[in-house]
């Protein structure tokens, strides 16, 4: 019998996944394990694998698509099994028969047959959150979108087109319907556009075609154009709009590591005959802010234009460098845990994001973020907070400095701090004391280990 391979949900928060690469092809033999395609989320990249044996029948969607959690994507049965009622598009599939490998190569796929969506006062249009955020941040004019996604919904790729057309609202008649207290795009609920929204925005807001610009020929020698991954883009439009929304300040300090290192060294000698968890510089660091944030609740807080919320417990975002790009796992209730839990539970999360198999609904939910760039031998950096918290700690390398004991030079190992507030959420004293706080428990750690 033959069998459906839905889009997985990974995590509650994902509404649709994007299918990056197919790993084989209608008309391949199938073994469970095998690899049939490889999709991606905002923030990580998974790999689907196959459940059941037989012959890939059929795929329904093509490299790029972003497609709806749970639906139907491709199907395996039996050498010429009929497998018409798993297709999601009605039967439109651009792969509706098996086919050997070459006759696949060289056939051409039909145009995908594609229907405006009508604008009728009080209709709700269907759109993908992708495509959402997409025409949110270029203006494109949701009236003149045509759904080639399923069951009628608009995805990335329709707004994309309507960008390219020039079919995009102007950024000064967007701000004045703004500054109305209207909102162009998603009114209605789940994710649904109401059309009478869209016909509103056309009084306030005309279409406008975008300027041909003329275009000259550059000859730039030997390069390589490669298209943004999702999370770049993701990434790009969060750091973008943090340092456009907010006003931050950066404040640097640094603080005698002697008794962290000493500590640390200390775990690292007893750590096989004890069975210790291997403790490093960064967990005693983020141990630290755990026990420090809850007496500044503005840093352990979100900020929104109209109200600040705070949190109870310290959720810590951990700044992670993937082969992806920047991710931010957090260790939830890290105020609760023992060094060696947010030791272990950190790493774990590090381990899952660089492998690309972390859960989203772990990337998120953070309420205060730590990102250390010291062992790349930074030492004084400008941290970008992740909206909506109000604060993020930069981690600096070590370094060696002198200072004055009994009446003497002494050397030490210094390690430098900076911590980057939203001004808009608190101000500079409060933002210094909570680093003047840190710095104290950092070169008092075992007189904090006690508490």
């Amino acid at each position: 019998m033959a069998t459906p391979v839905i889009m997985p949900r990974q995590g509650q928060s994902v509404e649709s996944c994007i299918i990056t690469k197919w790993q084989k092809k209608p008309g391949d033999t199938i073994a469970v394990g095998d690899v049939l395609f490889t999709y991606e989320t905002d923030k990580a990249t998974f790999d689907e694998k196959a459940k059941v044996e037989g012959e890939l029948l059929a795929v329904f969607f093509e490299e790029g698509d972003d497609v709806e959690c749970l639906l139907n994507v491709c199907v395996i049965g039996a050498k010429g099994e009929s497998f018409a009622e798993f297709d999601p598009k009605n039967g439109s599939s651009e792969s509706a028969e098996a086919a050997p490998a070459e006759e696949v190569k060289a056939e051409t796929a039909p145009a995908v047959e594609t229907v405006a969506v009508p604008v009728v006062t009080g209709e709700k249009i269907k759109i993908s959150p992708r495509a959402k955020n997409l025409a949110e941040n270029t203006g494109a004019d949701l009236r003149y979108a045509a759904a080639t996604g399923p069951n009628g919904r608009v995805i990335e790729r329709d707004v994309r087109k309507l960008i390219a057309e020039g079919k995009t609202v102007s950024a000064a008649a967007k701000n004045e319907y703004v500054a109305a207290g209207k909102d162009i795009i998603g009114t209605g609920l789940g994710g649904m556009i109401s059309t009478a929204d869209l016909n509103a925005t056309a009084e306030a807001a005309p279409v406008v075609s975008a300027p041909v610009a003329a275009t000259t020929t550059v000859d730039f020698g030997e390069c390589e154009e490669v298209k943004l991954p999702n999370i770049r883009k993701v990434i790009s439009r969060q750091m973008h709009a943090s340092l456009s929304e907010m006003a931050q300040l950066t404040l640097n300090s640094s603080f005698d590591a002697t008794e962290i290192m000493a500590y640390r060294a200390k775990i690292k000698d007893a750590r096989e005959k004890l069975g210790l968890a291997n403790i490093t510089l960064n967990d005693i660091i983020l141990y630290a802010v755990s026990r420090v944030l809850p007496n500044h609740k503005d840093l352990n807080a979100y900020f929104y234009e109209d109200k600040m919320v705070y949190f109870k417990h310290v959720n810590l975002g951990v700044a992670v460098d993937t082969p992806r790009g920047l991710m931010v796992p957090t260790v939830f209730g890290a105020d609760t845990m023992s060094l060696s839990e947010i030791s272990a539970n950190s790493k774990k999360l590090q381990d899952e994001a660089k492998a690309g198999t972390i859960n989203p609904d772990l990337l998120k939910g953070g309420t205060f973020t730590v990102t250390n760039l010291g062992s790349l031998g930074v030492e004084s950096f400008t941290p970008v907070i992740n909206p909506p918290q109000t604060g993020i700690l930069g981690v600096d390398n070590i370094t060696t400095r002198i200072k004055m004991v009994g009446g003497e030079i002494k050397p030490y190992q210094a390690m430098g701090l900076s911590l980057t507030f939203d001004h808009r959420a608190l101000d500079g004293a409060p933002a210094a004391k909570f680093l003047s706080d840190l710095v104290n428990a950092l070169e008092n750690f075992t007189l904090l280990l006690a508490k």
